[in-house]
């Protein structure tokens, strides 16, 4: 499945704006009233720790859609790693703009950017295996789109982005399909040409997978001992998914099994926010 991308994007970005700027300013930004409204001020975002950085569309847009006469002039692309006091960008225009988009601006940006800092830590953690790390749908409600997109800016890769897009047969998809083969037979016939993965449990039900021809297998907790036999008895017939037990301690164990992906549910879910700074200036 491709991974986002800003062109994907677009119209999800300026959602998202308008919304997060909705719940933030009600019916009005009664503090920034007290600044008179004709005054003009400069801005510097640094950031406070090293992180990777996602969310500079998400930025532009909250104050673009405050006040288009505010300029924002970026000193780092997404994807750019970068350390403590390091400014990021810097801002010009009506001070009240500047003040009522600061937090929404850096709500994106600081967790966006937690979401990419985390892939990437994860990412490096299996470099030069070959493995794909992937992400899942534990994603924060309404959120999904801008999180899949911060992980690759991480370095690491999209999953399926919802429920419609390709076909994620588990445990009780199968039983209440009647097995693995015809779970994975009713699928091609649902919707043909979308990708179809089947979770298995043991390398008795990766043989069923294989035989059904699924394009994807998930193995779900499987040992390391069973990973690498699934690699072997699969030669290449689909791909292989590791996903279940998946942290630090054991990642670059798993990517040496010669699976072809990692899930990573804590890419999306376990993040922690770059703690990130305004200065304003006159």
């Amino acid at each position: 499945m491709p991974n986002l991308t800003l062109a994907d994007l677009s119209t999800e970005i300026e959602i998202n704006v308008r919304r997060a700027l909705s719940e933030d300013l009600g019916t009005g930004d009664i503090t920034a009233q007290l600044i008179p409204a004709e005054r003009l001020a400069h801005a510097t975002v640094i950031t406070r720790e090293n992180a990777v950085i996602a969310g500079g569309a998400w930025v532009d847009a909250v104050f673009r859609q405050l006040d288009p006469r505010v300029a924002v002039h970026w000193q780092v692309l997404d994807g750019d790693r970068v350390r403590p006091d390091q400014p990021l960008f810097h801002l010009e225009g009506p001070a009240r703009a500047l003040l009522s988009g600061e937090r929404t601006a850096l709500n994106f940006l600081q967790t966006l950017s937690g979401v990419a800092t985390r892939a990437r830590h994860y990412a490096d953690l299996v470099e030069g295996t070959g493995v794909r790390l992937l992400d899942t749908r534990k994603t924060l409600p309404g959120l999904r789109l801008a999180q899949k997109y911060a992980v690759t800016c991480g370095g690491c890769h999209n999953h399926r982005i919802g429920l419609y897009d390709a076909f994620l047969i588990k445990e009780n998809h199968i039983a209440a399909s009647g097995g693995i083969a015809a779970a994975v037979d009713a699928a091609r016939r649902i919707a043909p040409g979308k990708p179809v993965e089947i979770e298995v449990e043991s390398l008795d039900e990766l043989e069923q997978a294989l035989e059904a021809a699924a394009d994807i297998v998930m193995l779900d907790e499987l040992s390391l001992d069973d990973m690498r036999t699934a690699v072997r008895l699969t030669a290449g017939r689909a791909k292989l998914e590791a996903s279940g037990g998946v942290d630090e301690s054991t990642l670059r164990a798993i990517a040496e099994t010669g699976v072809d992906y990692i899930s990573i549910g804590g890419l999306t879910k376990h993040v922690q926010a770059v703690d990130l700074s305004m200065r304003l200036r006159q």
